[in-house]
């Protein structure tokens, strides 16, 4: 049975913080929609509502070009092993550059 939460409860950190890997999904109003795999332990929760990670290049750009055209994000968190858990976080996304300093 799914649940929502409005903000990333602490033990929803602590699910993220045991995942090797999350996926990225974004989406145009026109062309594909574009899923990445994500990992080498750069996500951080900033907070109760924000979350940042390093976007190595690649298909990072991909993500970035989308987050141009619209910000809408999906960040998805699962295991592979065990009892099934997905979490998904859904918000609008923003790309910021070291030297942009925001």
């Amino acid at each position: 049975m799914a649940k929502l939460y409005d903000t990333i409860e602490p033990q929803l950190v602590d699910f993220i913080q045991r995942q090797q890997m999350f996926f990225v999904a974004m989406a145009a109003a026109h062309g594909r929609v574009n899923v990445s795999p994500k990992g080498l332990d750069t996500f951080c929760v900033l907070d109760a509502n924000r979350v940042a990670w390093l976007n190595g290049a690649g298909s990072g750009n991909e993500t970035a070009a989308h987050t141009a055209l619209d910000p809408r994000i999906t960040l998805m968190f699962c295991v592979f092993e065990g009892r099934p858990w997905i979490l998904r976080l859904y918000g609008q996304a923003r790309v910021v550059q070291p030297a942009s300093g925001t």
